[in-house]
Parts: C-alpha cells; structure tokens; sequence
C-alpha cells in the first residue's frame, strides 16, 4: 500500500470517485464558492490543485503523497504522515532512517505549490 492510499483512501485508479464523494460531502456554502470560482475562469492556487486539476482543500498534501508513491527511492514509511498548512507541507511521524527523511523532504519541495517543507514533528530512528 502506497502513501497516497494509506493516507488518503485513495489510489491512482479512484482519483475520480474520490473527487466526487468529496464534493458531495462539502457543504453547499463552502462548494458553490468554489464551484463558481471555477466557472468563472480563475485559477485554483496550487496548494489547492487535486490530483486530476480540480479543487481540494488538501491538494498539495496528495499531490505530495502521489509524488511519494512515484519516486523509487522512497518506500512507504507506515509511520509518516503527509499533511499540509497553506503552501507548507508537512511531514509528521517517525522514518528509520535520516537518509529518507531528507529524500522525502527534497521530493516534497519539488512539488508544485509547496514552499516549504517543516520536519520538526518527525522522528528519527
């Protein structure tokens, strides 16, 4: 299991149907903003692009995840965490190994939208 299906629920065939629960499960006042913003054309910031481009209050934390999953040099730590504060990522938990947490923190840079990357809420070791 990867960090994107452990985290999240979701794995790279069900990105769809995830949006669409999620969706379903706003609140009409907080989905019609968004809904509105984009018909009318604006963009979404990109600590707030999903997975497949549309709105997601916890875009780039997936994204994050999604990037985790893809890179061969990380294996899915079961005891790290991916969570996002604005355009932070942060990663919380514990990982063996300094040597992963700094490669993790290097991928987790790299996405788009993310800023910063805060480690202080992991272990080593």
């Amino acid at each position: 299991m990867g960090f994107l299906q452990r985290l999240f629920g979701i794995g790279r065939g069900n990105q769809g149907n995830q949006q669409q629960t999620t969706t379903a499960q706003q609140p009409a006042a907080t989905a019609a903003p968004r809904a509105a913003q984009a018909d009318a054309g604006q963009d979404i910031p990109p600590e707030r692009m999903g997975l497949n481009g549309e709105y997601d209050q916890s875009g780039l934390a997936k994204r994050v995840a999604a990037a985790f999953d893809d890179d061969s040099q990380i294996t899915d730590v079961d005891t790290l965490y991916v969570a996002q504060t604005g355009t932070t990522v942060v990663l919380k938990g514990s990982v063996p190994e300094q040597a992963i947490l700094s490669r993790m923190a290097e991928v987790a840079r790299s996405v788009n939208g993310a800023t910063a990357v805060d480690t202080s809420q992991v272990t080593v070791g």
